[in-house]
């Protein structure tokens, strides 16, 4: 059935398994063929450089889950070339460790999510002047799109044990 096989290619691609998929495909079939409609969104960037589009990704995924939709975003962010001493720091909110402009996001996606707006204003207004509008634009769609899985999960009683993300750092 295709709607195996595509589950299927999810989980190869992801590093994990893809039940609330499985679910919602049983369950509904055509909610499962528009919410396959939703993954251009959450994948869609052309502005902001890819190691600050996966930290806002990875950020906002940590806010509303403990494990697998996170190791879903590390898994994606490492097959897209990010650093994988970049990801651990990410991963175990290791800010010290980040450089700045990643800082600067991680700490702008988190006020935003909080409503911090003192502190999210001027790290928005910095990402303006040097991403532009359409950077800005992309780093909240990254954002409201990450958080679409561990919602889903969340609301079906599927994200209901925590696992520790792990990331593998290359030798050398």
């Amino acid at each position: 059935m295709l709607t195996n096989i595509i589950i299927q290619a999810a989980e190869r691609a992801t590093g994990v398994t893809m039940d609330y998929l499985r679910f919602i495909a049983q369950h509904s079939r055509s909610g499962f063929w528009k919410f396959l409609r939703f993954m251009p969104l959450a994948r869609y960037r052309r502005k902001l450089p890819p190691d600050l589009w996966h930290a806002a990704r990875i950020v906002a995924t940590q806010v509303d889950d403990c494990g697998t939709c996170v190791q879903v975003t590390v898994n994606l962010a490492l097959k897209d070339g990010i650093p994988a001493s970049l990801l651990q720091a990410l991963a175990h909110r290791k800010d010290e460790k980040l450089p700045p402009n990643v800082r600067d996001t991680v700490m702008l996606v988190r006020a935003a999510l909080t409503g911090d707006e003192s502190t999210a204003t001027p790290l928005r207004e910095a990402l303006v002047r040097q991403h532009g509008e359409e950077g800005l634009a992309e780093l909240a769609l990254a954002v409201a799109s990450a958080r679409v899985f561990p919602t889903t999960k969340k609301v079906l009683g599927l994200a209901k044990s925590c696992s520790i993300v792990e990331v593998d750092v290359p030798q050398g």
